[in-house]
């Protein structure tokens, strides 16, 4: 399965080896991983790590790049159920990305799950203390479906993408 999706202004690549130090550099960045499990700063355990994902075809772990290649980021499709439904997550971008980074990965990453490879159905967490994610996902039209104590819980349909799909492109310059 080809994992290189290309968007306006943005790639999601596959991710390479070569990347660990960048991941890991966004991994244990204090402000941008505050809401993400741990990361051990080891690079090389953060090295086997990425091996582990090279040939799978339940997960996807992508480098979000400009055109020109220069990273700007990680976004990760993961944790698959009954090859209808998925999560993604590990979504980090550097901070001088251009403004419209974030919104293109997310619709790259729901463009490639709910296109190319059919899951019909969403599912994901977002930290309680992470409002400015939660607006975000809403703002797309994903719904509130439940809370534990650490995350408030989500699903995002293909159908309900599909209608917010036009007016969210149109947002992309």
């Amino acid at each position: 399965m080809d994992k290189f999706v290309s968007g306006k202004n943005i790639n999601l690549r596959d991710i390479t080896v070569e990347d660990a130090e960048f991941v890991l550099s966004l991994r244990t960045d204090e402000n941008k991983s505050r809401f993400l499990h741990k990361t051990d700063p080891d690079l090389q355990k953060q090295i086997e790590y990425i091996r582990s994902y090279i040939g799978r075809d339940d997960q996807w772990y992508f480098i979000i790049t400009d055109k020109s290649g220069r990273q700007l980021g990680t976004v990760r499709i993961y944790d698959v159920i009954n090859n209808d439904d998925f999560c993604w997550g590990s979504w980090l971008i550097i901070n001088d990305a251009p403004r419209t980074t974030a919104m293109e990965s997310a619709l790259l990453i729901y463009d490639y799950a709910f296109g190319k490879l059919g899951f019909t159905k969403c599912h994901f967490d977002v930290r309680r203390g992470n409002v400015r994610v939660q607006r975000f996902h809403e703002m797309m039209g994903a719904r509130r479906v439940g809370e534990t104590d650490l995350d408030i819980l989500y699903e995002y349909s293909r159908d309900e993408y599909m209608s917010h799909t036009t007016k969210l492109w149109e947002t992309i310059k």
